[in-house]
C-alpha cells in the first residue's frame, strides 16, 4: 500500500476496482484496511475486496474465490493518519507490508510484487535502515547482485548506483559494478522479448571525460567493463557523453541503457514515460515492480491521483511472472 499519508492507498483502490487488472490478475494489497476504507470514504472511490486479518492470512492463505484481497497488518493507527505529512508511524508501517508481501512471494503465495510509493523521510524517522524499496527488497530477499531499471515503451534505463548523493557516485563505480548492470539489464530485455538486447552506456562526466581532460572514471572504470561485456558476447557502446545519449537517433538503436547515477537516467526516462513508467527491480529472486512517482503528498486523499502507473507496473509484472504472461 505505500505510504498512508500519501497516494498509494488511493492508487490500491483503484486498481482493486478496475476491470482491466481484476480481469488479468487478482490484487493482493498488503495495507490496513480501516485506512482504505477511510480513504475510500473522501476520495469517492469503492474498497472492493476481501478484507483478512494478516493472522488468518499467515494461518490459511488468500480465501476461495477470485476477488481482490486486502490483508491487514497490525500497527497502524488509521484514524491518527495526517494525509500530506511526513510520519514515523506510516514509514514503519509501509516497511511492515513490503516484508510480508515479499514473505508472500518467497512462498508462492502470490506470483509478482507491486509496490505504491513510500516516502524516505518518514522510513529513516521510523529507523528503518534502508534508503527506498531497492535496498528493502534486496536486504529481504538476501540478494547481492541488484539493480533498478526504469522501464517503458519509450525508454529503458538501468541504474548503476541510486539513492545517493552526487558526491558519492564516484567512489561507488568499479568496472564489476558496472558490468553487473550491463548483465542485468541483457537479461531483463530478454525476458521482455528483446532477442540481441543494445545497450548504451552513458559516461559519468561531460564529454564522456573528453579523454581525461574531465576525469578519468570513464578510462578507469566504465570502458573497461565495456570491454570485458564485448569479449562476453554483449551488444554494448562505449561510454556515450552523457547529453547526447538520449536523442532520438540514439534511443532508436538502443534496448536499454546503463546510467551512472540517478538523475542522469530518471531526468530524460521521466520527461519521456512519467505518466506509464514502472520501476522495476532487477536480480531478486522475485518480480518486483513498482509506479515511476512518489508519494505525492500535494494531492493526497483528493481523489486526484491517477492509476496509470501502477496499472502499469501491474502488467508489467505480469510479463515479468513466472506462469502469470500476458
Amino acid at each position: 500500500m505505500g505510504d498512508a499519508a500519501g497516494i498509494g492507498p488511493e492508487l490500491c483502490l483503484r486498481v482493486m476496482a478496475s476491470p482491466a487488472v481484476t480481469t488479468a490478475c487478482r490484487p493482493v494489497v498488503f495495507g490496513n484496511t480501516a485506512l482504505l476504507r477511510r480513504v475510500a470514504a473522501v476520495c469517492g472511490v469503492p474498497l472492493e475486496a476481501t478484507c483478512i486479518t494478516a493472522a488468518q492470512f499467515a494461518a490459511t492463505g488468500l480465501p476461495p474465490g477470485g476477488s481482490s484481497v486486502v490483508v491487514d497488518v497490525d500497527g497502524l493507527d488509521a484514524d491518527a493518519v495526517q494525509p500530506g505529512r511526513v510520519q514515523a508511524a506510516c514509514g514503519a508501517a509501509a516497511a511492515r507490508y513490503v516484508e510480508l508481501a515479499v514473505r508472500a512471494a518467497q512462498s508462492g503465495t502470490v506470483q509478482a510484487i507491486v509496490t505504491a510509493p513510500l516516502h524516505k523521510e518518514a522510513l529513516q524517522r521510523a529507523d528503518v535502515p534502508y534508503a527506498g524499496h531497492t535496498e528493502m527488497l534486496a536486504a529481504l530477499t538476501g540478494t547481492s547482485t541488484y539493480c533498478m531499471m526504469m522501464a517503458s515503451a519509450e525508454i529503458n534505463v538501468c541504474l548503476a548506483t541510486t539513492h545517493i548523493a552526487l558526491a558519492e557516485v564516484p567512489a561507488r563505480l568499479t568496472p564489476s559494478r558496472v558490468l553487473e548492470v550491463i548483465r542485468l539489464a541483457d537479461d531483463a530485455m530478454r525476458r521482455m522479448g528483446v532477442g540481441q538486447p543494445r545497450l548504451t552506456v552513458c559516461g559519468l562526466n561531460p564529454h564522456a571525460g573528453e579523454h581525461g581532460l574531465f576525469g578519468d572514471e570513464e578510462a578507469r572504470i566504465i570502458q573497461p567493463a565495456v570491454d570485458k561485456a564485448r569479449a562476453l558476447g554483449f551488444r554494448v557502446s562505449d561510454p556515450l557523453p552523457p547529453d547526447t545519449a538520449f536523442i532520438p537517433a540514439q534511443r532508436r538503436q538502443t534496448d536499454a541503457y546503463v546510467v551512472m547515477y540517478h538523475d542522469q537516467g530518471l531526468i530524460p526516462f521521466k520527461m519521456l514515460a512519467f505518466e506509464t513508467g514502472v520501476n522495476v527491480t532487477l536480480g531478486l529472486p522475485v518480480v518486483r515492480t513498482s509506479v515511476d512517482h512518489g508519494t505525492a503528498f500535494d494531492i493526497a486523499w483528493k481523489g486526484q491521483a491517477s492509476a496509470a502507473s501502477m496499472t502499469q507496473a501491474i502488467q508489467t509484472a505480469l510479463h515479468l511472472a513466472p506462469g502469470c504472461g500476458v
